[in-house]
């Protein structure tokens, strides 16, 4: 695979942001990345791109034809306190996207300063939009606020995760003291679906039967226009996995929530991936085509 080569071209079309001064390291990076995608000429292109910061994208990627596969980098490779990372995505009518990272974002240990990140994806009427990136990586001492606001039209079509590690149990090194809030929104024509917030302070939080039950790694799956065959079919699609860990699918009213407890990343993303593969024919109306940097 050749290596990863950020956009250097930005589009006339691309909203307006206002210029910011780009802070040092012990101030923190102060990051924001716009992204739009249009239809064109019966392909689905990234439209539109404004960042300022460490922020980029790789040059999209069309697997499957008309679906823009892209992938969000962010060059410094980790995100300490004192930075802000804001990252903004519309998919505009008859648009389809798919967005992941290359690899995975790592919140590093800090002395108290607040480490922020900020993702605001907007899908309208007619469009379909995508979102996998790889892991979050919380390290012990870390302070970090993490929001994800997923804005749906009505017709919009939505499938995504979100992968959160706390400590990194693969390396033996736990989760042991440290602030992790993470917030996940979703609405539809500005009413709200699924409003989940969950806040982690130190081991204790991570041991609690309410909260992680002593598992270091949690996923959560989003789709839309999903019916209760489909749930079903999606529970039949995780029926024989083994290993230790904890998976429960629900349906509120048509949007599919499936959540995972297990012990690493990698644990988690293969339960996951089964899920999107068994509805996305249905959902999506097409096969699942798995991004290429998923296979390095």
């Amino acid at each position: 695979m050749p290596a990863i080569q950020p956009l250097t071209e930005q589009s006339s079309k691309a909203p307006s942001i206002k210029p910011q001064t780009i802070q040092t390291d012990s101030q923190g990076w102060k990051a924001h990345l716009t992204l739009g995608f249009e239809k064109r000429s019966g392909k689905s292109v990234l439209a539109s791109r404004t960042q300022c910061g460490p922020l980029t994208v790789q040059r999209p990627f069309y697997p499957e034809g008309d679906v823009c596969h892209l992938y969000l980098l962010h060059p410094p490779g980790g995100v300490v306190g004192g930075d802000e990372l804001h990252i903004n995505v519309e998919a505009a009518k008859q648009a389809n996207a798919l967005i992941t990272t290359p690899g995975a974002t790592k919140f590093y240990r800090n002395t108290g300063k607040l480490a922020k990140q900020i993702q605001i994806l907007t899908v309208l009427n007619d469009s379909s939009l995508e979102w996998f990136p790889q892991e979050n990586i919380f390290f012990d001492g870390t302070h970090t606020q993490l929001t994800t606001r997923i804005e749906l039209e009505e017709s919009a079509r939505f499938m995504g995760w979100e992968i959160n590690c706390y400590g990194r149990p693969a390396s033996k090194e736990l989760f042991n003291s440290g602030k992790v809030d993470t917030k996940l929104e979703i609405t539809r024509n500005g009413e709200p679906l699924l409003l989940d917030r969950l806040k982690i302070i130190n081991n204790d939080a991570l041991q609690s039967p309410a909260s992680l039950a002593g598992y270091p790694c949690f996923g959560t799956f989003i789709a839309t226009h999903v019916t209760p065959q489909l749930l079903e079919k999606a529970r039949e699609a995780i029926t024989d996995i083994g290993g230790d860990q904890q998976v429960g699918i629900t349906l509120l009213d048509d949007i599919l929530v499936a959540r995972c407890l297990g012990q690493y990343a990698e644990q988690i993303s293969t339960i996951l991936k089964l899920i999107w593969m068994a509805l996305r024919p249905e959902v999506m109306g097409r096969d699942a085509c798995h991004p290429r940097i998923w296979a390095t």
